[in-house]
């Protein structure tokens, strides 16, 4: 009953759109009324707007950054603040109905429901709209083959671009790297392990210091080892992840190498080196460890660095945390490469409401944000009321050591950016953290797995829920009872065959049928 609802519901809204003309509709005459010298939109312009609201920063009218944004665009933005909790309730209520349409819609990451709208004409195709967006097209055609990346992955199957891509905050966002403690490595002469074996050995003689530890102090689960699979095999997840060197989706747990990993998981695990609840262990539990010299190595958020390092060090003022060279398996695969994450999900799409004028005005709004002038604004504000000068460089002004930007002036929250500048995400963290960014991401693989961005059809994304059903629950169960001892090794290769008799093969087939699209 739900599916037909969902069906019906589907058709009169697709039915409505092609009613109102669409995107087809005549642009000439549309937004007739003059737009004052320095503004984006006319004086009498009225632009919908609902964004995400992050519990770290939550919305606020108030925000000094919003303040800018209205006197750059003029005529009057309605802002409403969706906390993300409520969001995908909030988003799916407003898609409903063309009459429940807002504006545009700031998002932290497009739901997979963003493509099936786009589908039915509710989304506006920035690509059809380019004569309003002449910022947004010099901007993103003068940034070399290596940065393209950010604009391609907000690409829809059509090849065209309904959701504003971001640029600048990747130096931060997701962002991760092998960190440890370097005052504890120092202060016992150990050298920084560069292949497993290696961590291996330095994890036992920092048990054998700190009894009470698990030196390689790792936290949530399975999913650790998509971030640091690229030490046994490039690219690797134990999941679905696509191998670049020969151009093809493969499945983890499914290959040898998986064997090697496993195999080294369970005897850290057999001899306490990592914690034996690592597969579900909470994130506060996890954190005491690491403040209180029972956790030196992890692979995790770059912003960790300053979050234990400010954290920690009224208790141990010598605490260091930074970042190291991630080591790798001497299988003749291993590589000393992180898995790419560190792409921003945040940015804006623009809804189909059916009047040519607004949809015009919101192009115009998502150009301007990549203008020089809003990079600037948006990233630092104004000097005397968000930053000051000292010793030659730009400082935020905060009221206490526990305000950001973010928090204080709303800076770099979403909907409130598309362009940032990459010096104001250095001068954001302290000098520790900024001074091993760019050491970090050199240690980065360049290409993002295709698996977090491809846009899937309802149908594709259906028939990856059905076969994920069967797959997945068997394959974590499986790889958790292995590494706990649970089952032994022993049946690895009874495991694999288990495994191959469920659909992963159908499963594959799918994701190379909709990564084909993009290329």
């Amino acid at each position: 009953m739900k599916k037909l609802t969902a069906l019906i519901l589907a058709c009169i809204m697709l039915f409505a759109l092609c009613a109102c003309g669409g995107t087809d509709s005549q642009k000439d005459g549309a937004g007739s009324s003059p737009v004052p010298e320095g503004k984006q939109i006319p004086d009498d312009a009225v632009l919908d707007i609902v964004v995400a609201s992050h519990p770290s920063w939550p919305y606020s009218d108030d925000f000094k950054v919003w303040q800018y944004i209205r006197e750059s665009i003029g005529g009057t933005l309605n802002v409403t603040g969706v906390p993300i909790g409520d969001f995908s309730t909030k988003y799916s209520l407003m898609m409903a109905s063309q009459d429940s349409f807002p504006d545009l819609i700031g998002f932290q990451a497009p739901s997979a429901t963003f493509s099936a709208y786009c589908n039915q004409g509710a989304n506006v195709a920035l690509d059809d709209y380019l004569e309003y967006l002449p910022d947004y097209t010099k901007f993103w055609d003068s940034l070399p083959e290596s940065e393209q990346w950010m604009r391609e992955v907000k690409k829809e199957r059509n090849g065209k671009v309904y959701y504003a891509p971001n640029y600048g905050m990747e130096r931060s966002t997701n962002v991760r790297a092998w960190l440890y403690r370097k005052d504890i490595f120092e202060k016992h002469n150990l050298k920084t392990p560069e292949t497993i074996d290696d961590l291996y050995k330095v994890s036992k003689k920092l048990k054998r210091l700190y009894p009470d530890s698990y030196p390689f102090c790792i936290r949530s689960g399975l999913n650790t080892l998509n971030g640091i699979g690229s030490s046994w095999k490039p690219n690797f997840r134990y999941n679905v992840y696509y191998d670049f060197e020969n151009g093809k989706f493969c499945y983890g747990a499914a290959e040898d190498v998986m064997l090697e990993v496993i195999t080294f998981f369970k005897k850290m695990v057999a001899e306490e080196l990592i914690p034996t609840n690592f597969l579900n262990i909470p994130t506060t539990e996890w954190e005491e460890l690491v403040t209180t010299n029972r956790g030196f190595i992890m692979p995790e958020y770059q912003v960790r660095i300053d979050y234990f390092n400010s954290l920690t060090r009224s208790n141990f003022p010598e605490f260091n945390l930074t970042a190291m060279k991630p080591p790798y398996a001497e299988n003749g695969l291993g590589v000393p490469m992180m898995n790419k994450t560190n792409f921003d999900p945040i940015g804006y799409g623009v809804c189909n409401t059916g009047d040519e004028t607004s949809i015009i005005n919101s192009m115009r709004f998502i150009n301007w944000f990549y203008t020089d002038e809003a990079a600037e604004l948006l990233s630092w504000g104004k000097e005397g009321e968000t930053y000051e000068i000292k010793n030659g460089e730009r400082v935020f002004i905060l009221s206490s050591e526990d305000a950001t930007p973010q928090t204080l002036y709303g800076m770099r929250t979403i909907g409130s950016y598309l362009r940032v500048d990459p010096e104001v995400v250095d001068a954001s963290s302290s000098k520790e953290q900024a001074s091993v960014t760019d050491f970090i991401l050199e240690n980065t693989y360049s290409e993002l797995d295709p698996t977090l961005y491809i846009r899937f059809t309802e149908e594709e994304q259906k028939k990856i829920s059905d076969l994920n059903t069967s797959i997945s629950t068997f394959v974590q169960e499986n790889i958790s009872k292995f590494i706990l001892g649970q089952r032994p090794l022993s049946e690895w290769k009874s495991f694999r065959e288990e495994l191959l008799e469920l659909p992963v093969d159908e499963l594959l087939a799918v994701y190379e049928s909709a990564y084909e699209s993009y290329k």
